[in-house]
């Protein structure tokens, strides 16, 4: 999923050095949802395993 953020960000930069600003606005919110979306999971399988552990 971290991947996936990774690649619409650069297509993000290069629609917005290209002058495509809805195309960039696009890319860059989508790849917005994905990094938080990666963060969310990333932090609950954390405290997943650390309460896995702690038992």
């Amino acid at each position: 999923m971290l991947y996936w953020a990774a690649v619409f960000f650069i297509i993000a930069l290069v629609a917005a050095v290209l002058g495509f600003g809805g195309i960039a606005a696009g890319a860059a919110g989508i790849a917005k949802i994905l990094f938080f979306i990666f963060l969310i999971a990333f932090v609950v399988s954390l405290l997943m395993g650390v309460f896995r552990r702690g038992v």
